[in-house]
């Protein structure tokens, strides 16, 4: 009975409501006397839960699934179920931007000298700046393609250098570098692992990182899992920013790209590989142990 009436309330402004009450077999007088009814405290509360949920979902640009929604409530002290959230968001029909078919864009130099994979797809550090993960990706504006190189700190998660420009030449990853060396401490002997791109293996960047004092790492050619960590921020900036944005100029994605980084990914996103802390919350962490020690 309870549906019919929800039904009835929720076509009230197409069809007349005792013309629906005759369709399916209630009282003109029942449906009103529901209708006025106050909510009960299950349903006072799933309404109070729907609008927390529609605030963080919106405040997270629309890319949390419920398991992110479900650790904002959490540190919010609102208490509510993981498959509960799950089954609102599902009533209040959000879901979040999906991901696109990863695609490779490494050229590989075969004639480059050897380098080991030093990381072996383990992408953990006990502290910062012990290994960086770095890759380059485009975005394409209808000014032609702007190109992004980041270097990303495998114990925080942190994008903790970045560059961008009109071209993929080696000095893009050594302006992102130099940006990395500036925001963090890098240990020596640091790990800096890449793809087998030719700007990675190119002489320009192993003096670079001899300067640096790193160790370069590489993975295999088209093997998108030795370099996944890189990936990964790839494809959710693609899938939360660049993919559901138009750019009229690089400028515009630069922009765009930079507040992403520093403003949402870096501060506010809650990744799951940090128990669904931000970056900047682990290494506020780090910080304050080693002042306690």
């Amino acid at each position: 009975m309870t549906e019919k009436y929800e039904f009835i309330d929720g076509e009230a402004d197409n069809f007349p409501v005792q013309q629906m009450c005759t369709w399916a077999g209630v009282s003109t007088s029942g449906f009103y006397h529901w209708r006025s009814r106050p909510l009960s405290a299950t349903a006072k509360r799933r309404a109070e839960l729907r609008a927390v949920i529609l605030q963080v979902f919106s405040d997270s640009q629309e890319t949390y699934g419920y398991r992110r929604v479900h650790a904002v409530l959490q540190r919010m002290n609102v208490q509510a179920g993981a498959e509960l959230v799950r089954a609102l968001m599902r009533e209040l029909g959000l879901v979040p931007c999906q991901p696109r078919p990863w695609r490779a864009t490494t050229i590989a130099d075969d004639a480059a000298p050897a380098t080991p994979d030093l990381l072996a797809r383990d992408f953990t550090a006990d502290a910062p700046g012990r290994k960086l993960v770095s890759d380059i990706t485009y975005v394409h504006t209808w000014a032609g393609f702007l190109y992004l190189a980041t270097v990303i700190d495998c114990h925080t998660k942190a994008v903790v250098g970045w560059a961008m420009a009109d071209h993929m030449k080696t000095s893009l990853i050594s302006d992102a570098l130099d940006m990395a060396a500036r925001n963090i401490d890098l240990a020596e002997g640091c790990i800096f692992h890449s793809d087998r791109g030719s700007q990675y293996t190119s002489r320009e960047l192993r003096c670079k990182l001899r300067s640096l004092g790193l160790r370069a790492s590489v993975g295999r050619t088209g093997v998108c899992w030795d370099n996944a960590m890189a990936e990964s921020f790839f494809g959710a900036l693609k899938n939360e920013l660049v993919h559901r944005t138009t750019f009229p100029t690089r400028a515009h994605a630069h922009r765009a790209i930079v507040r992403y980084i520093e403003m949402f990914y870096n501060r506010k996103r809650l990744h799951s590989g940090l128990g669904y802390k931000t970056p900047a919350e682990v290494h506020a962490e780090y910080e304050e142990l080693q002042a306690a020690a």
